[in-house]
């Protein structure tokens, strides 16, 4: 389905600008001129900047993770094996022309501690990433599934860093190496066959 509403428009131009430059540094004349609309349009949709920032976050952490479990289910059959392709697919996210990171790090590094609205709806999309993996740990038979997601998310974001910083998408492998000792050090060896 084509995103073509003129307040889809706003979303997804400000997600391009604000995922290349940064958030203080797209103003709200740069997202009208380059998506073609006008002010009066914009908050007609928005009461502020931050509402779209808003917006733009909740639309990406539901576009993203839909992409990543999509993408997660299709190289894995076990519930091991999708744990360690997370850093498959994150090494794909990297590797395109367009990575530069993750706009919930992006956010929390810019608005912190200013902006509560814009810091809870960060804090959801690392949740849910959360979430997620604790499910697929759940499923593997990991004896702390809990525990064990929170390493995982810790490599995963720990690794989108990595690569903005390096500009090398193969630190997702490293990431994945260390992953599948996490994921070991938890999962019993029937589980990790696909027999448990």
């Amino acid at each position: 389905m084509t995103r073509s509403s003129k307040r889809d428009i706003l979303i997804d131009t400000a997600r391009d600008l604000f995922i290349a430059q940064g958030f203080h540094a797209v103003g709200v004349d740069t997202i009208l001129k380059k998506a073609g609309i006008s002010k009066r349009t914009l908050y007609k949709y928005f009461r502020s900047k931050e509402d779209l920032i808003l917006a733009v976050i909740r639309h990406y952490d539901e576009t993203f993770r839909n992409y990543l479990m999509r993408e997660v289910e299709a190289r894995g059959d076990t519930a091991y094996e999708q744990l360690l392709a997370i850093f498959d697919v994150a090494e794909q996210w990297f590797s395109e022309a367009n990575f530069h990171g993750c706009i919930a790090v992006k956010a929390i590094g810019e608005y912190s501690e200013k902006n509560k609205a814009i810091q809870r709806s960060c804090e959801e999309f690392v949740r849910l990433i959360g979430e997620y993996m604790e499910g697929l740990a759940t499923q593997a038979g990991a004896r702390d599934p809990e525990r064990l997601a929170e390493k995982l998310v810790l490599l995963f974001e720990g690794a989108i860093v990595m690569a903005v910083v390096s500009g090398k998408p193969k630190v997702a492998q490293q990431a994945k190496a260390m992953a599948r000792r996490c994921v070991d050090e938890h999962v019993g060896e029937a589980s990790r066959q696909g027999t448990g």
